[in-house]
């Protein structure tokens, strides 16, 4: 398990001896949890097609009873 850096996460025991085995088990439900968060935590991409990507919005049709700069009488 390596991060986006490039770097192993650090596991510190602060109390008692764990063996190799308790040790083992650890990193093990650890990374499957981390594994199942991963895999949640994903979005979905929407779906675009090319044509919704090249279509243009459609803009009102100009009004023809306003004269050109609106200053025209």
């Amino acid at each position: 398990m390596i991060d986006e850096r490039g770097e192993r996460p650090a596991l510190e025991i602060t109390r008692g001896t764990a063996t190799e085995e308790e040790l083992a088990a650890l990193i093990a439900v650890v990374s499957d949890a981390y594994a199942a968060e991963e895999s949640d935590a994903v979005a979905d991409e929407p779906v675009v097609s090319a044509w919704t990507r090249t279509q243009r919005s459609l803009r009102k049709p100009l009004r023809r009873e306003i004269p050109w700069g609106r200053f025209a009488r």
